[in-house]
C-alpha cells in the first residue's frame, strides 16, 4: 500500500526478517521555489537534490529526508540560495547551477530512516553517521520513477 493515498509514496514487504521497498518518486522537477511551495507536499518523507553540470549531467548534490518540517521545506531550504547559510560551495552551486529535485512520501520514521540508509549506503559509502532502524536483518530496494534518470558522481 502507498502511503498517505499519494501517488509518490513507498511499498513495503517483509519476508523472512527482511524487508523489500519500492521507492515510487515523484517526476524530477527543476528548482524554483513557487513550484515548490504549490507542487510539494507539506508532508514527511526523502528527496533527492541535483545540478546539471555543463555537459547536461545530473549530479547528486543531496539525498535528505523531511519528517516535521516536511517535504516542501526542506527542499525549497535546501535550494534556494538565499536560504543557504554558511557553506559557500553549496552557495556557489546553487547560485550558478540548474537545480533539479524529486521526492517520495512516507509518514513512518522508520521507513524513511531504512531508505535514507540505503540511499546513503549506495551513493556515498564512505558516510558512516546514518543509520537505520535497526528492524531488518536486510533491506532490499527498487525503484520507479516516470522519468530515465541517468546521473554522475
Amino acid at each position: 500500500m502507498i502511503k498517505w493515498g499519494m501517488e509518490y509514496g513507498v511499498i513495503s514487504a517483509e519476508k523472512k526478517g527482511d524487508i523489500y521497498y519500492t521507492v515510487n518518486w515523484s517526476p524530477l522537477s527543476k528548482a524554483d521555489k513557487y513550484e515548490i511551495i504549490n507542487k510539494v507536499p507539506s508532508v514527511a518523507g526523502f528527496f533527492e537534490i541535483y545540478w546539471m553540470d555543463e555537459n547536461n549531467h545530473l549530479r547528486m548534490m543531496v539525498v535528505g529526508k523531511a519528517n516535521y518540517s516536511g517535504l516542501r521545506a526542506e527542499i525549497r531550504r535546501i535550494t534556494d540560495p538565499e536560504l543557504c547559510k554558511n557553506n559557500d560551495k553549496m552557495k556557489k552551486i546553487l547560485d550558478e547551477k540548474e537545480i533539479w529535485y524529486r521526492y517520495c512520501c512516507s509518514d513512518s520514521a522508520k521507513i524513511i530512516d531504512d531508505v535514507t540508509w540505503f540511499f546513503m549506503k549506495t551513493y556515498f559509502p564512505e558516510r558512516t553517521d546514518i543509520e537505520n532502524s535497526g528492524r531488518y536483518e536486510n533491506i532490499f530496494l527498487k525503484e520507479s520513477a516516470p522519468d530515465k534518470l541517468l546521473w554522475v558522481p
